[in-house]
């Protein structure tokens, strides 16, 4: 018999992904054939997963995290459809790893049951093949607009008969009005599958926070089933990390005698730019997100990460006087990196009749190559060779490079370097621990940062592995995990209470 949870949130970033992978973690260490499973994810960081017949496909970026912590590979029915924004009025449909379509506001609904009908199935098909999988709602479940045609909360938990735990960020708030006020909005149906509360990002004194617990339990028939701390050192695959002006993660103190300072031009539309983690985890590389030309002026290493829009968001730069500022450094001659769409903005021109539809238009003009845009995206998990070591990566990009002047060869088949500029096409390069620290050392030579050092022993694998771990080690230490496993095995319980809004209104603590 198959067993199932579904972690619904109170908002966006409230921590489901987190919880749902430290939740698979433990399960995965009980000895339980475990997989996630996000029926809808909306993200522009996502991963490849390797089909049976070779072929890639793509999935959201936390589902391979989760995928880990069940020991894992990924696996394109982990996240059977992927929205990704491309405006805010259209987002590219990938199913099953593939992309599909667009979706607008005009084809919504149309779409909807297509896509209803693949995540409900695929679920089936997983629940056949493991003892348990752990399902990531997306948004909140009490978004009443979306209800009718919902199929990644309410409405999976419905079809599949899911137990759900609600979670909620209270660093950010605000927390006891949001588990009431989303059990409250859900009609009687749904209400009967929402079976217990989970606190995150706690920091302070857990006897001021009991109080309120006992009284949510009291209005709402459901058990808090535990508070997770607030964890400084959870920030890899996270997609809240991306934030302008925040410097990623907490760099540990140089080898050598300085640091090396890294800008990453946070675009309006990035796409995996958690390409800069691995440069992150080493010691004294301080990596910021930035949208200010100032910060990349006083940069040491600047980086254009990917983007879901890249002639939209060239055209950003430009308008923000951030592509003067990339310009000036390069002619500094200071390096200056491009990570697939940001590669592509480095070029001399671009065609794009694919994304924007804008037809040509040019680059920066750093590198001498020339973009074109095709239908098909190309999709791997690449191995190759550069700076006289093993690289391997990923590739999800649309645009190929048409047209190559004379210059270096760099990383991938058409990845190049011209003195201080470089360009690839791989995402997840900088995971291969050699290549980066060849990198960094090559990047701090021509920054004039000569005395930064790369660590000799930094291990990234070895380092989201321990995210993941400890993902892990917090649900086993502040979760109630046997009223975790009897939601798991048994189902919702029997006889929750139905609430109705404002019913708290004469209530006691």
């Amino acid at each position: 018999m198959s067993y199932g949870l579904l972690v619904a949130g109170t908002t966006s970033d409230a921590g489901k992904s987190v919880v749902t992978a430290g939740i698979c973690r433990w399960l995965a260490r009980r000895g339980v054939k475990v997989a996630p499973f996000k029926a809808q994810n909306m993200s522009n960081n996502s991963a490849i997963a390797i089909r049976a017949d070779g072929t890639g496909g793509e999935i959201g970026r936390a589902q391979a995290l989760q995928a880990a912590a069940c020991g894992l590979e990924p696996d394109v029915r982990f996240n059977p459809v992927l929205l990704k924004p491309g405006s805010d009025l259209s987002s590219q449909v990938v199913l099953l790893g593939d992309a599909v379509d667009h979706i607008t506001a005009e084809n919504f609904r149309s779409l909807k049951p297509r896509l209803a009908e693949t995540a409900f199935a695929t679920l089936a098909e997983l629940r056949a093949e493991y003892e348990v999988v752990v399902c990531e709602g997306a948004g909140s479940p009490a978004e009443i607009n979306l209800r009718d045609a919902d199929f990644v909360n309410m409405g999976l938990a419905r079809q599949a008969g899911l137990p759900v735990v609600v979670v909620g960020d209270i660093d950010r708030g605000g927390v006891f009005a949001s588990f009431y006020g989303t059990l409250a909005l859900l009609d009687a149906a749904d209400q009967a599958l929402l079976s217990g509360f989970i606190v995150n990002k706690f920091r302070g004194s857990l006897d001021l926070l009991a109080p309120g617990l006992r009284t949510l339990e009291q209005l709402t028939g459901r058990p808090v089933l535990g508070t997770l701390p607030f964890d400084l050192d959870l920030w890899l695959d996270a997609e809240d990390s991306l934030a302008y002006g925040r410097v990623l993660g907490r760099p540990a103190a140089p080898r050598g005698e300085q640091w090396l300072r890294v800008a990453v031009v946070r675009l309006p539309r990035v796409s995996n730019a958690t390409d800069a983690e691995a440069l992150a985890v080493e010691p004294g590389v301080a990596v910021r997100f930035t949208a200010e030309p100032a910060e990349v002026a006083a940069a040491d290493l600047v980086v254009l990460p990917g983007s879901k829009s890249t002639v939209a968001d060239l055209a950003w730069l430009r308008e923000t006087g951030l592509a003067d500022a990339v310009l000036a450094h390069a002619a500094a001659g200071r390096p200056v990196l491009g990570i697939c769409g940001g590669y592509q903005m480095l070029a001399r021109t671009i065609r794009d009749d694919v994304e924007s539809r804008a037809g040509e238009v040019a680059g920066l003009g750093l590198l001498d190559v020339d973009v074109e845009f095709a239908p098909r995206k190309v999709l791997g998990r690449p191995v190759g060779t550069a700076l006289d070591t093993e690289v391997r990566g990923y590739e999800i990009h649309h645009g190929r490079i048409s047209r190559m002047g004379r210059l270096s060869p760099f990383v991938g088949d058409d990845g190049v370097s011209d003195g201080p500029v470089f360009g690839t096409h791989w995402h997840g390069a900088f995971e291969s621990d050699e290549f980066r620290r060849r990198f960094l050392r090559l990047a701090a030579g021509l920054a004039g940062r000569d005395g930064f050092e790369p660590a000799p022993d930094t291990d990234f694998a070895a380092v989201r592995q321990a995210t993941v771990d400890r993902l892990g080690d917090l649900v086993e230490a502040h979760l109630d995990t046997d009223a975790l496993w009897q939601l798991i095995e048994q189902g919702p319980p029997a006889g929750l209470p139905a609430i109705a809004p404002g019913a708290a209104s004469g209530a006691t603590p």
